[in-house]
């Protein structure tokens, strides 16, 4: 292990540089999480259904992409490291991409237009989304290996990733508005949200450095290419990288679900679709304002108890709203309890990731920053795929109909359950998983482990 691994010069800049990737990365996830249902039923009229079951099926490939994209990191060899050359390469076709994915053409019939969305929908979450999110992904466990900067760099990512989330929350639908709230102007909107994910990519790449390389044997670097077949082995001997991976799946499901729902719930259960950016506004910006505690907390306490302490704040917030009866006050007040067990949540889970690396390492002897976050990305993608696919065939179940003035009981309680009831359940499962993730416990050892061995 590079002895230096820790951050020593420019760390305020680095780890801003270093979260400015996530909000890149969320400008696309968080507009395909809560508005590109909404933006292909009541926009470009196409079937909820067949949409859901198109990213269903869609997410396999993207998850088998994303294995392929991890093998191709850890092979990686550049001056500029093993991450971060792909997230220079990547920004741009990133941003058209994006683009595409919001300009399905509205005079089409329903069969071409499926296969628009079949194509660019692949596009961006197979093959571009994949190839500059697994590699900065990667990125944290390749700047340090000390557990607690590796935090702070989690922290920072989710800030950053929450600042993206709030920035496509808050000015998507006005832009829309601006620019004749019709399908060309979802197009239009995504052109200005392009340039911007392309200058938070380039600040990532500029600002980051990579300094950790695996175990030294016998003063020689070990550089050699572990083998595909060895390293999904190596994987699933890693108790902590089956629970993340596990845990990554369901939130993204949830993530999904929820997100998608969000403009539903606030159109046809609150009755304005403008309240999206008041319910996640307040959110957001109460889950920023958290972050700068969260360092302090999991230096306390340790990343899983931070985790677990989100979850049951997440499940409380989403309580009180169900029962909010639409009173704005209560929104608020749930906005602001999901927004803090959200930054509990966001500021370690990566970082977990991260330690599951060294963990690995430590078992078998094999280090694969690139196929460990690769294989986690396939778990959450495939949640994100089930998720929305569920997303779609709930809404359908209920009978919703992006048309209708006014939406069918059963529509409304689809709604409900795909925004509330489902985030409650999966936050449960992510409580019974902590209780055996004991990984912060034995970090510090396996870590001087790891050191004992590269001096031998």
């Amino acid at each position: 292990m590079n002895k230096k691994s820790k951050l020593t010069f420019g760390k305020i800049f680095e780890r801003f540089s270093y979260g400015c990737g996530d909000f890149g990365c969320n400008i696309i996830y968080t507009a395909m999480s809560a508005f590109l249902l909404f933006y292909y039923t009541d926009y470009a009229n196409v079937s909820a259904m067949a949409v859901g079951t198109i990213m269903m099926i869609s997410r396999i490939f993207d998850g088998v992409s994303d294995i392929i994209m991890g093998v191709i990191v850890d092979r990686t060899k550049s001056k500029y490291g093993k991450a971060r050359p792909w997230i220079l390469r990547m920004c741009i076709p990133f941003a058209v991409s994006g683009i595409l994915l919001f300009s399905v053409p509205a005079s089409w019939a329903s069969t071409p237009k499926l296969v628009y969305v079949f194509i660019t929908y692949n596009l961006v979450s197979t093959v571009i989304y994949t190839a500059i999110n697994v590699p900065y992904s990667a990125l944290n466990a390749l700047m340090t290996q000390d557990p607690y900067e590796r935090s702070v760099l989690s922290i920072f990512r989710n800030l950053l990733a929450t600042a993206g989330t709030l920035t496509i929350n808050t000015f998507t639908l006005p832009l829309v508005e601006y620019f004749g709230n019709n399908a060309a102007a979802w197009t239009k909107t995504f052109v200005v949200f392009g340039f911007v994910a392309i200058a938070a990519f380039l600040c990532t790449f500029f600002g980051t450095k990579e300094r950790v390389r695996a175990a030294e044997n016998e003063g020689e670097v070990q550089t050699e290419d572990v083998p595909f077949v060895t390293g999904i082995k190596a994987l699933f001997k890693n108790k902590y990288w089956i629970m993340m991976t596990g845990m990554l799946a369901l939130f993204f499901l949830m993530y999904s679900v929820n997100g998608g729902a969000t403009v539903y719930y606030a159109k046809d259960i609150l009755g304005d679709k403008n309240l999206v950016s008041t319910i996640n506004g307040i959110f957001n910006i109460v889950q920023i304002c958290g972050m700068f505690f969260i360092a302090m907390l999991v230096k306390k306490f340790g990343k899983r108890n931070v985790f677990a302490l989100g979850l049951v704040l997440d499940i409380i917030g989403m309580l009180v709203l169900n029962f909010s009866g639409g009173s704005m006050a209560i929104i608020v007040v749930s906005s602001v309890i999901r927004g803090i067990g959200n930054a509990c949540g966001g500021a370690t889970m990566w970082a977990m990731v991260s330690d599951t690396i060294d963990y690995g390492e430590w078992k078998t002897g094999y280090r694969t920053e690139g196929l460990v976050n690769s294989a986690c990305s396939f778990g959450y993608k495939i949640g994100n795929g089930i998720g929305s696919a569920l997303l779609g065939l709930i809404l359908e179940i209920g009978g919703y109909v992006g048309t209708a003035a006014v939406q069918t009981e059963s529509a409304l309680t689809s709604i409900k359950v795909c925004f509330v009831w489902i985030p409650i359940l999966v936050y449960a499962c992510g409580l019974v998983i902590m209780k055996f993730y004991h990984l912060d416990k034995e970090f510090d050892g396996i870590i001087a482990d790891l050191k004992t061995r590269a001096q031998k």
